[in-house]
């Protein structure tokens, strides 16, 4: 038998979680156990397993559809990637993978899925949409409706004149170097990614810029990296203010319907209707890997790129350091010295892209944690041994 409950959340997430439990030992069940908190950031680990990969399933979420195109495009068959099924196994086990896509030369060479998670379902992306997102402001500046990185933040969405972001350009939000105070701590409830969505808008302003026109500045501008979701927010909010479209329909026309996508995505919305922009979008991992493809090929359509000249030899190579060797930060990409660059979101989501290589793996799993040390070293170490089988 099973039981469905639906738990309404104030702007993040609607979710249904469900957990196994033994009614005798040759049976199991389905039973509902519900998210003890309205945050994602605190559901336990049957919720995760269950709620990532069922967002979009519940239509009371507010959530926009990005549009597929009517011409879906196969992916290529490839030689089969050159590793053990036990090398693989290991790989889903140690990292709780719900599924990983692996591209070779722009054909499909390994797909595999668990949790429960098939080839036709979705599974939400948290931070891998920041890079969604920054190739947004590139097609923006090619179409026109962003004159210049140099451009000020308050250019473009008025709420936030007299806020700290005066000071602040279009690039140095990109690269998270705005030097504006903000706290990215996904365990402690109080932090400003765990209460920005859930804030009481002003009247007549959006919830982002609501919030982060009251933020403080800590350094000067340009002085320091420091990683801030609300700033992809922020980045989001921008793009639609310059185009007058919502972000949704303008990576629909911009890419979504035009890479030959199997599914369409959907984009989760906060309280004054506008997509969380450096979050969660819904989309099936072959069409995310289809989306690293393009990145891979520089956003190529109909033989002309939708971002300006030279965007991606900026946007996927150091342009702010981190704090890491060998390691940065570009455009809402993290990038590693050897050309390799990735969307990144909590909780083990990932588009990893090696251009030399001609190499992409999409990948999404449930980890225990927001951002855990072990489960992030198993990632990397995974992409270089798939790195490793295909030189």
């Amino acid at each position: 038998m099973k039981k469905w409950l639906l738990i309404v959340t104030s702007s993040v997430v609607v979710i249904l979680a469900l957990v196994w439990v033994n009614i005798d030992p040759h049976v199991k069940v389905l039973i509902l156990d519900p998210p003890k908190d309205q945050n994602v950031l605190f559901w336990n680990q049957a919720q995760r397993d269950a709620g990532f990969q069922s967002i979009h399933k519940v239509s009371i979420l507010p959530q926009r559809t990005i549009s597929k195109g009517n011409d879906v495009q196969p992916l290529a068959q490839g030689p089969a990637l050159a590793l053990s099924e036990a090398q693989i196994q290991r790989f889903f086990e140690e990292q709780s993978i719900g599924s990983l896509v692996v591209l070779h030369q722009g054909k499909l060479i390994y797909e595999g899925y668990g949790l429960g998670f098939t080839p036709d379902s979705k599974w939400t992306s948290f931070s891998v949409a920041k890079s969604f997102t920054s190739t947004m402001v590139g097609a923006a500046i090619k179409d026109g409706y962003i004159k210049s990185l140099q451009d000020k933040v308050s250019d473009y969405i008025p709420s936030m004149i007299g806020s700290a972001y005066d000071d602040v350009t279009i690039e140095q939000l990109l690269t998270m170097t705005s030097g504006v105070a903000w706290d990215e701590d996904y365990s402690d409830p109080e932090s400003d990614v765990s209460k920005f969505n859930f804030t009481a808008p002003a009247e007549g302003v959006d919830v982002t810029a609501s919030y982060m026109r009251e933020l403080t500045r800590a350094v000067p501008a340009g002085e320091r990296w420091l990683y801030s979701t609300g700033e992809t927010n922020l980045i989001g909010l921008l793009v639609s203010q310059a185009t007058g479209q919502t972000l949704s329909d303008y990576l629909s026309d911009k890419v979504w319907s035009k890479i030959g996508v199997e599914q369409d995505a959907t984009w989760v919305l906060g309280p004054t209707d506008h997509e969380i922009s450096g979050c969660c979008i819904q989309a099936a991992t072959k069409d995310y890997a289809r989306f690293g493809q393009f990145i891979l090929d520089g956003a190529m359509i109909d033989g002309e790129s939708i971002v300006p000249e030279g965007w991606f030899a900026k946007a996927t190579t150091k342009q702010a350091d981190i704090g890491q060797a060998g390691r940065g930060y570009g455009y809402q990409w993290w990038t590693w010295d050897d050309g390799s660059f990735q969307g990144r979101g909590i909780f083990g989501q990932g588009i990893y892209i090696h251009p030399e290589a001609q190499l992409v793996i999409a990948v999404n799993s449930s980890w225990a944690s927001a951002a855990p040390a072990k489960e992030k070293r198993l990632r990397q170490e995974m992409y270089e041994t798939i790195l490793g089988a295909v030189e």
